[in-house]
């Protein structure tokens, strides 16, 4: 009898606590509810998604995952291309404040950024970045997510901005 009671009891107390409330909340809901919020204002252009695609290519023609798309990303990565298309200069200029708002707004873990001047189309831009040890090395990173942004500026030269990350 004593023995039922027990085996009783312990089933009683296993449900108990495999049923009972966590305070523990999942970091990738957060950033799923996060990211609809700071995440829905971006509309790209035809370059932005074939440079995009390109890239998706490239990292599934060497066994990488898919990199997904996040318009926040776009957002930062148009926000720098402003800044220099104003400033006519083509650089990194405040890659770690951009960095800090990215991991702070989108909980990112790692963060890195390509740039580029006056690329006509988006193959030209991407053969570039592959040539390029450091920009090749962001193209196949351990990251989740990218962003871009490509504009023109009033001489008619194209700014690009691409950001990776890892959620």
């Amino acid at each position: 009898m004593r023995v039922k009671f027990l085996g009783t009891f312990l089933i009683i107390i296993i449900t108990f606590t495999m049923n009972s409330c966590s305070t523990d909340t999942p970091k990738v809901l957060d950033y799923e509810t996060s990211s609809q919020k700071v995440n829905s204002n971006y509309i790209y252009n035809e370059s932005e998604l074939e440079t995009m695609n390109l890239i998706n290519t490239y990292r599934t023609s060497i066994g990488l995952k898919v990199l997904k798309q996040n318009n926040y990303i776009s957002l930062k990565s148009e926000e720098h291309i402003k800044y220099m298309i104003t400033n006519n200069v083509v650089n990194h200029d405040n890659f770690p404040t951009r960095s800090q708002n990215i991991i702070e707004s989108i909980g990112a873990t790692n963060v890195a950024e390509n740039i580029a001047y006056n690329y006509n189309i988006p193959q030209s831009v991407l053969t570039a970045w592959l040539n390029s040890p450091s920009h090749k090395k962001h193209i196949e990173g351990d990251f989740t997510h990218f962003g871009i942004s490509i504009r023109v500026n009033s001489d008619g030269k194209k700014y690009y901005t691409n950001i990776f990350i890892k959620i």
